[in-house]
């Protein structure tokens, strides 16, 4: 069996380089807990676990290169020069993830400060998705039938007439299939609609925009450091601090969507260049996200929403429709591009779950996303979130 193994510190989704420039900036002391989340109930074989710890163990020798240093402070100037120099002397630290398997199940946490292990999530379930396949003997399409279907999607996107970027790491098959399906939909770009991915080392190998914001647990850190009623406006603030106007896309559900347009008033919603769906039913997000422009006197023409949730090419063409000369849109895919591959894809997680106070309690985060069966997080939080912030179901 070929070890799986990580050979760039880029191999990551470009919102968390993004986020973790602003916690090196805003919160250096902070601690926080992560902790895997096996929606899918997947099956995992004896010996996973030492080999899962093994391609961790390699994950301490990753380095940003000058050539790759160069790329971001060229692509991305909005990622000032002291940061990109911490990030050259970065090294993931593997004695912060704790890794057991339990028969067919496996635990994995990370634990430690947050601008150091804020890089994990996205190569950890990278990982664990290419692993349980290699490990389960799971034989994929040829690489021949990886690219027919890449292409098909592609043309269908450019019939449509939209934009889109690829955002499949988290539950790649695997860094070939991924690598595949970006070659692919470059060499088929004529029309420009295909417009960057989120993985940063593939943004970088084939001249594509990497693209990213910020994340769930960019609110849920603050509703943990603040309270759920301060969690939306100050997590909009605080970016806003350290990007003065780029990156202008924000998350609307971690505390569902009615509850985020009560506090993304005139001020952010001019200053934000539009919001991105990720949960719940999208056409009614929409309709909800296009009444909010008009009612704070936006023409909602000049803005936009990314939409990236399980999105399949019936989706992309029911809100392509449904929005049409309404408000801009974009699609982000992940899932259906980087593991259509005639098995059955990873359903697969790994949350926020702790943030540490100043005396060493742990508080536990929530995040309460506009689809109830995504909430996740400590029961009684999640009670009590909903009560502060008046949700009902």
């Amino acid at each position: 069996m070929t070890p799986v193994r990580l050979t760039s510190i880029l191999d990551n989704d470009f919102y968390k380089i993004t986020m973790q420039n602003a916690v090196v900036k805003l919160f250096p002391s902070e601690k926080v807990k992560y902790t895997f989340i096996n929606r899918g109930k997947h099956s995992f074989p004896e010996g996973y676990a030492e080999e899962l710890s093994q391609a961790i163990a390699a994950m301490a020798d990753l380095k940003l290169t000058k050539q790759e240093k160069a790329f971001l402070r060229i692509t991305c100037p909005y990622l000032d020069l002291p940061y990109l120099d911490f990030l050259e002397g970065y090294q993931y630290d593997p004695s912060e993830v704790t890794v057991k398997q339990n028969g067919n199940d496996i635990e994995v946490t990370v634990e430690g400060l947050w601008y150091r292990t804020i890089l994990w999530e996205v190569p950890l379930l990278s990982l664990i998705s290419e692993l349980h396949y290699q490990m389960n003997h799971l034989e994929r399409d040829s690489n021949e039938k990886v690219i027919e279907k890449t292409l098909e999607k592609a043309e269908t996107l450019k019939k449509l007439g939209v934009t889109f970027a690829e955002f499949g790491t988290r539950r790649r098959h695997s860094y070939k299939v991924q690598d595949l399906v970006a070659e692919a939909l470059i060499k088929d770009n004529s029309n420009g609609k295909f417009i960057g991915s989120s993985n940063v080392h593939f943004a970088m190998k084939y001249g594509i925009k990497p693209i990213g914001t910020h994340a769930h647990e960019w609110f849920m850190f603050h509703a943990a450091e603040y309270g759920f009623k301060m969690a939306n406006a100050l997590s909009l603030e605080h970016w806003v601090d350290v990007y003065r106007g780029d990156l202008g896309v924000a998350l609307s559900d971690t505390y569902t969507t009615d509850v985020f347009f009560q506090q993304f008033d005139k001020k952010f919603a001019k200053l934000f260049d539009g919001v991105r769906h990720d949960s719940g039913e999208p056409i009614e997000f929409a309709n909800k996200t296009i009444a909010h422009y008009e009612r704070n006197g936006i023409n909602p023409l000049f803005k936009y929403i990314i939409f990236s949730d399980g999105l399949n090419l019936e989706k992309v063409e029911e809100i392509t429709r449904a929005c049409e000369s309404r408000i801009g849109i974009s699609f982000g895919i992940g899932t259906n591009l980087t593991n259509d591959v005639g098995l059955k894809p990873m359903n697969i997680v790994m949350k926020l779950t702790g943030v540490q106070t100043i005396n060493g309690d742990w508080i536990p985060t929530v995040k309460l996303s506009d689809d109830p069966n995504k909430y996740t997080g400590d029961p009684k939080m999640i009670d009590l979130a909903k009560e502060f912030l008046r949700i009902q179901g």
